[in-house]
């Protein structure tokens, strides 16, 4: 009879333990842990690569000499029915690159916030509204800052200049299975751990995607240094920067199996502003500045094991706006050509070996070359490890 018992006992709590056994294993499934590890080697093929005088594009990553480091990126998210989180951590040259606006609090020293790519919150109101609360990378453009989500190793310079990541508070609606709006309020761009400045950015994103692919129009607008005020003249200095107007239209669609095509062009200008005479704080004088360009794609599939992926861009700085990126006139103005040729080759699933050449054409003087003598022109050559989990 004791075994009889025993029997019944254990068959009843089988299916009870198999009920809490799925339930746990439903509950570890919403969280889970991903990310990639880079590293690369890059030489110029007419310019110096060692000492003050190694050169490279003014853009951002991929542009350290011989074998270098990229980025390690771990990425923890919580998927729930109505509510989650992502918390995204990277670590090395390009994570310090992407969050170089996160360390503030610190006063400019190394710190936890230097860390953190994105840290946000969601709550899903309903199935057509989302609100997200937190440090976010951006919308606009066509790249971004994980080497995982990007053909070219190295990057374009729209990215590399328009915003890399915003704090603040954004709702996404859903408007139909193919049509999406987004609505943003933010601390100026990049400045991630709290809002130096007291002035807000509006954020705005329009999108069109299909199985195929998507289109999104996106803008920005807001003053990203704040007003001057004769007390925090000390703090502040005696010029600020007026409002940043951006718009942005990114768009990219498999037109066969093995066929990519993509576009990314931008246009920001930033206005004059405010300045301290010497006895009061008046308007500046004078123009905006900024810059825009456009950006095509182009990738194609040989094999499940290799694709080839070329971009070309077209990029314009007007009124000294990033004199620093491109080699300007007497007027303010620069133009650059560059031009990317990228290999990817499927090691594995996870583990993709990126070779690419580049070459970066400038209308001014802004390279020196293996003679030491000014050029235009810069023509380099790199080859990247990929690996993601």
């Amino acid at each position: 009879m004791k075994k009889f018992y025993s029997i019944l006992t254990i068959l009843f709590l089988l299916p009870v333990t198999f009920l809490l056994a799925q339930e746990e294993q439903e509950a570890q499934s919403e969280f889970s842990l991903s990310g990639s590890v880079d590293a690369y080697f890059r030489s110029n093929l007419n310019a110096p690569n060692k000492g003050d005088a190694a050169q490279s594009p003014a853009t951002s990553f991929g542009n350290l000499p011989g074998f270098s480091l990229g980025m390690a990126n771990i990425i923890a998210t919580y998927e729930g029915e109505k509510v989650g989180f992502v918390a995204d951590l990277v670590f090395g040259p390009r994570g310090e690159d992407a969050v170089f606006g996160s360390p503030l609090y610190a006063g400019g020293m190394a710190g936890s916030s230097q860390i953190i790519n994105q840290l946000y919150m969601y709550y899903n109101v309903s199935d057509a509204v989302t609100f997200t609360l937190g440090n976010f990378n951006t919308y606009l453009g066509y790249e971004v800052i994980s080497p995982t989500g990007n053909f070219n190793y190295s990057t374009s310079y729209m990215f590399s200049y328009g915003p890399f990541s915003h704090t603040g508070l954004k709702a996404d609606f859903q408007l139909s299975d193919n049509w999406s709006l987004m609505a943003s309020v933010m601390n100026p761009t990049d400045m991630t751990e709290l809002n130096f400045y007291g002035s807000y950015t509006l954020g705005g994103q329009l999108a069109y995607t299909t199985d195929a692919g998507g289109t999104y129009l996106n803008l920005l607008y807001g003053d990203q240094d704040g007003k001057l005020e004769m007390n925090t003249l000390s703090s502040f200095g005696p010029n600020s920067m007026g409002n940043t107007f951006q718009i942005d239209l990114t768009t990219g669609y498999d037109v066969t199996e093995s066929l990519f095509l993509g576009l990314n062009t931008t246009y920001n200008t930033t206005a004059a502003g405010q300045m301290y005479n010497g006895s009061a704080i008046q308007d500046a004088t004078g123009d905006g500045y900024g810059f825009y360009g456009v950006a095509g794609y182009l990738q194609i599939a040989t094999s499940d094991k290799f694709s080839l992926g070329a971009r070309g861009e077209y990029f314009k700085v007007f009124n000294d706006g990033l004199e620093d990126v491109v080699g300007v006139d007497s007027d303010g103005d620069g133009r650059v050509l560059a031009g990317t040729l990228s290999g990817n080759i499927k090691i594995t699933d996870n583990f993709t070996i990126i070779p690419e050449v580049r070459a970066d054409m400038m209308s001014s003087n802004f390279f020196i070359n293996n003679d030491f003598q000014s050029t235009k022109n810069l023509a380099s050559f790199l080859v990247a490890g990929v690996f993601s989990f």
